[in-house]
């Protein structure tokens, strides 16, 4: 996909409500409730916004299984001029989708995703696709704004209420917090017409990498604390000192008063054990 320049918006087919069984822990998806982010839609208005600004064509691309067409589907009735479906598995880890998605980009101004996924959350795809098209990275933006064409000023929020300002410049992969825009409200000919919208399908083109499989997990267990053994010979004697049977302690009670009382009384037992200065 090269050419003079296009804005890209990367989208995410994913479960946003998943079925959890409680019991074993297993995730259930339904296609139904399929689609894309917030963080996604946040990425499509901003790829929507600096085509108008550039007056560049916007095309919409997604990888994942045939089934996840019904997201390029959702995003055609705001009006991108191109939809593109690269295939891939639907659990293929982040590089596998940056370099399947790569290879579609080729040219693009500016690619424009969520900062993270709905799902892993790892928020890694677009550090991976800026690494293959060798374009700049500037992630986890809450605010765009368009400059002259290939430029524009962002803001990201740092630790400590912060913010640092940007200056990017195209070729770049952006990616923006769900607050950083709010979708536009489709049209009714555009709703219409995403029915009928054509979308490009192309194949990944990526071997899969070889992955780390799980063999076994075990719960955390600690190293057993190393004690002294009993320095009396006789075996009663031993025993007692093992099991602290004539040890003096506090016997426990149980009080019973009012909540402020109550925690009155913990504070003070937490000060009288140490834990508490």
């Amino acid at each position: 996909m090269s050419g003079p320049g296009f804005i890209a918006a990367a989208l995410k087919w994913v479960d946003l409500r998943p079925d959890v069984d409680p019991l074993a822990g297993t995730v259930r998806h339904d296609d139904r409730s399929a689609g894309f982010s917030l963080a996604d839609a946040s990425a499509l208005e901003w790829a929507l916004r600096l085509g108008e600004a550039w007056q560049l064509p916007v095309t919409a691309i997604t990888a994942g299984p045939p089934e996840a067409q019904a997201v390029l589907r959702d995003a055609a009735a705001f009006g991108p001029l191109r939809l593109l479906l690269v295939t891939a598995d639907r659990d293929a880890p982040s590089e596998e989708i940056a370099d399947a998605l790569a290879l579609r980009l080729d040219g693009a101004a500016v690619v424009c995703c969520g900062d993270y996924s709905a799902d892993r959350g790892s928020g890694s795809v677009p550090a991976f696709l800026a690494h293959q098209l060798g374009a700049a990275q500037a992630l986890g933006l809450t605010g765009l704004t368009p400059g002259e064409r290939g430029r524009l000023a962002a803001q990201r929020r740092l630790d400590g209420g912060r913010r640092e300002h940007l200056q990017v410049t195209a070729a770049a992969v952006i990616s923006v917090e769900p607050g950083a825009a709010r979708l536009r409200r489709a049209p009714l000919s555009g709703l219409l017409a995403a029915r009928e919208a054509a979308i490009e399908v192309a194949d990944g083109g990526v071997a899969h990498r070889p992955r780390v499989q799980v063999m076994r997990t075990a719960p955390y267990r600690p190293r057993p604390k190393m004690l002294p053994p009993p320095r009396d010979p006789l075996p009663r004697a031993r025993l007692l000192a093992l099991t602290g049977a004539l040890t003096e302690r506090t016997p426990p009670r149980v009080v019973r008063a009012p909540c402020e009382e109550a925690a009155d009384e913990l504070i003070g037992y937490l000060k009288d054990k140490g834990y508490l200065t």
